[in-house]
């Protein structure tokens, strides 16, 4: 039985009619009347109109020179990592060619998607976390051409994060925030080329845009507010559990910051440490409102109705501090990203270790991880058969098998190798010939 210390009291977060609506109209205007569109909302949003919202290398070069050197190379120690990770992770992905049968070949490629967009958001933070997981991930998987966006702050080009986008190896930076950015991207237009695949986060306009946009380019994941859900034993230090859960809450005022346990006394003890760091907290504006409206605290019987409990959120982010945290891979099934023991913290994750951070939200998680290399790829398969037996024999079965579903054209491609490879008769095909012969005169092909 769960007892609940804290409960979210939070407004609904679906997708409201307004933001629908809204982004809708963008996506049309810029689909009917292009960059002029594109700039018209740049100005409007961002207060943004440059003659060129593309970078030039030189303006890029001049840029990163003002970034402070150790922000340069801590950003290269934190490509590196995910680097490694999506290496790794192409490396996993094999293609392959079998024989199924004599004669008959099977196989699979991976082929890289053409061009790739990159959204960095910016506005309040500049998130130059998401230029190494958008950019460098995708150029692991060898995209040709990854071009990549993030908006102005505060009608200022932000430097740390085209830093981030120069060193992961973009080949297209442009200034340009918000839904113009991403039907842009989507669409194309007289001075931007349209991309395959979208991806990075963004605010709930920008998400809604990825969202209409689906099935005319690809997109990594439905994204909605960031989350974190604990699992913490009485082996917790309830102090960093605190600290912990209001690191993702800062992310905004709709993220979900839960906290399940097996122990009451350290339930009420991250309540209490929460509301003493709170107060002093810089972000406090998104933190408070996060905490207060969608925070919540549940106590269980044991750890294997923790995992239960934590399986039905489907969480973005679990973080497991028990005892023994490595439970937790042979029992949970249902997370964007997993993190074991004290040692480490969803921030890491974040900002540091290498591990993709887009990743499912709203319960995406029990059916979908998160952006990875494979994402950027196309699994394709091809297939020749060069044994005429067995062609002939796959032609037998296919055309059974395709008339037990009236696909009687299907079923004609297999007949036509039966015959051509074992001597059998096409009996349809006498019979159509007669019947053409049968037809009305003004009915007979005319050979010209």
């Amino acid at each position: 039985m769960t007892q609940v210390l804290k409960s979210a009291r939070g407004a609904d977060m679906r997708r409201s009619a307004a933001v629908h609506d809204t982004v809708a109209q963008i996506i049309a205007d810029i689909r009917a009347r292009g960059d002029d569109a594109v700039r018209e909302y740049s100005n409007k949003f961002d207060s943004w109109s440059p003659n060129s919202f593309l970078l030039s290398r030189d303006e890029i070069e001049r840029i990163v020179s003002h970034v402070p050197e150790q922000v340069l190379e801590d950003m290269r120690f934190v490509q590196q990592q995910v680097r490694n990770f999506a290496q790794a992770q192409r490396d996993s992905m094999r293609e392959f060619e079998v024989e199924t049968l004599p004669g008959v070949r099977l196989g699979q490629r991976h082929i890289p998607v053409a061009a790739s967009g990159a959204y960095v958001p910016g506005g309040r933070y500049p998130l130059t976390a998401s230029a190494h997981m958008t950019v460098v991930t995708a150029k692991v998987a060898g995209v040709p051409r990854v071009a990549a966006c993030t908006p102005p702050m505060r009608g200022e080009v932000p430097p740390a994060t085209i830093a981030a986008m120069s060193l992961a190896g973009a080949d297209e930076i442009r200034v340009l925030g918000g839904v113009q950015a991403i039907a842009a991207l989507a669409l194309g237009t007289e001075t931007i080329g349209r991309v395959d695949l979208l991806t990075g986060p963004g605010n709930a306009y920008v998400a809604e845009a990825k969202r209409q946009l689906f099935g005319e380019v690809g997109i990594d994941l439905f994204a909605g507010p960031t989350e974190i859900l604990i699992i913490a034993d009485e082996h917790a230090d309830p102090f960093v559990v605190a600290v912990d859960l209001l690191s993702q809450a800062e992310h905004g005022p709709d993220s979900p910051a839960i906290l399940i346990t097996t122990s009451e006394p350290l339930g009420r003890q991250v309540i209490e440490h929460i509301g003493q760091v709170l107060p002093g907290m810089p972000t406090r504006d998104m933190a408070e409102p996060a905490w207060r409206d969608h925070g919540q605290v549940h106590v269980v019987g044991n750890i294997d109705d923790a995992f239960a409990l934590a399986d039905s959120y489907a969480s973005e982010h679990v973080q497991v501090l028990t005892r023994e945290p490595r439970r937790a891979l042979e029992q949970l099934r249902n997370y964007g990203a997993l993190f074991l023991g004290e040692g480490t913290c969803v921030s890491y994750g974040d900002k540091v270790i290498g591990t993709n951070h887009v990743l499912p939200t709203r319960g995406a998680a029990r059916y979908t991880g998160g952006l990875w290399v494979g994402k950027f790829l196309k699994t394709v398969t091809h297939q020749e058969v060069t044994d005429s037996s067995a062609s002939a024999r796959l032609g037998e079965v296919c055309g059974r098998a395709a008339r037990v579903e009236l696909f009687e054209g299907h079923a004609r491609s297999g007949d036509v190798r039966v015959a051509k490879h074992s001597g059998a008769p096409l009996g349809w095909r006498d019979h159509d010939e007669t019947a053409a012969d049968n037809r009305p005169a003004a009915m007979q092909p005319r050979l010209t």
